[in-house]
């Protein structure tokens, strides 16, 4: 220890000039929109490529779970596919004017670099951002279950808000009454979130799956959320307490589907020229 305060000592005139200079820099970065930009620009490249390279070395550990869970949502694309194109010769496009319709969603898929579970506010950095035509607001899925938002876009990645955030509340329904709620996580079970706004009057049971409901601008309706799995009604209140376990496990989260919705500005486009008319 001795040593080191010779040292310390021996080059202070070093180590000053070192700090007065990483605290010019810090006030240049703070005062200067521009060296402030470029720094953030810069930095967040940096930390997106290394997060990359590390979770290339987790992800190799995972590779059998993985495939194992691609082949089965592979198998489940196929099955819906086929029910699909059964509907469609069903029903006879050529009397269908609007093919918007049946084209409404596009999917992006990406690989996850970087994942958190253990804050109140946790975030996800895919690598794919506005070269493939990804946009901050766009919804995220892995394996047909809810992941979360886009928040924010650069050239080459992108960040998400995942459900695991207190911010974030996503539209949703009981699939089996089809009431509409609410979901939300409280911090504190990463496998667990809050159902709200289910009135009492609703008889919800432990197992109910929850989904997407048609509210959402971004998520097609009907994507796997979790199923209930316990709830109790306070005396007087006028809504349950619910909570659900999730369908993902977001630890082990590899790739996610970026959803691109055709349709989400036309409808945001209408909605808020009648809001605005009638406020």
């Amino acid at each position: 220890m001795e040593r080191l305060f010779n040292f310390v000592y021996r080059y202070r005139a070093f180590f000053t000039l070192l700090s007065l200079e990483i605290f010019c820099v810090w006030l240049i970065i703070q005062n200067n929109q521009y060296q402030s930009t470029k720094y953030f620009n810069s930095s967040n490249r940096l930390v997106a490529q290394m997060n990359e390279a590390s979770q290339n070395v987790r992800n190799y550990f995972y590779l059998a779970n993985i495939n194992s869970s691609l082949a089965e949502e592979n198998s489940l694309l196929r099955k819906k596919l086929e029910k699909s194109e059964r509907t469609v010769q069903f029903f006879n496009l050529k009397q269908i004017k609007d093919s918007a319709q049946f084209t409404q969603f596009d999917y992006v898929s990406a690989k996850v670099v970087n994942n958190t579970t253990k804050y109140y506010k946790n975030f996800i950095t895919i690598n794919r951002g506005a070269d493939a035509g990804i946009e901050a607001g766009m919804a995220a899925i892995s394996e047909g279950k809810v992941v979360g938002k886009v928040k924010s876009v650069t050239n080459h990645y992108a960040v998400l808000i995942s459900l695991l955030n207190l911010d974030e509340q996503v539209s949703c329904m009981i699939k089996r009454s089809g009431y509409f709620g609410t979901v939300q996580w409280d911090g504190i079970n990463s496998s667990v979130v809050s159902l709200k706004y289910i009135p009492r009057h609703v008889h919800p049971v432990v197992g109910d799956s929850i989904v997407t409901s048609a509210y959402n601008a971004i998520f097609p309706e009907g994507i796997f959320i979790g199923k209930i799995k316990e709830f109790n009604l306070k005396d007087e209140a006028p809504f349950y307490d619910i909570k659900v376990t999730l369908g993902l496990d977001f630890a082990n989260l590899a790739f996610v589907d970026v959803i691109k919705s055709r349709l989400k500005k036309e409808r945001d486009s209408v909605e808020q020229i009648t809001f605005g008319e009638s406020r």
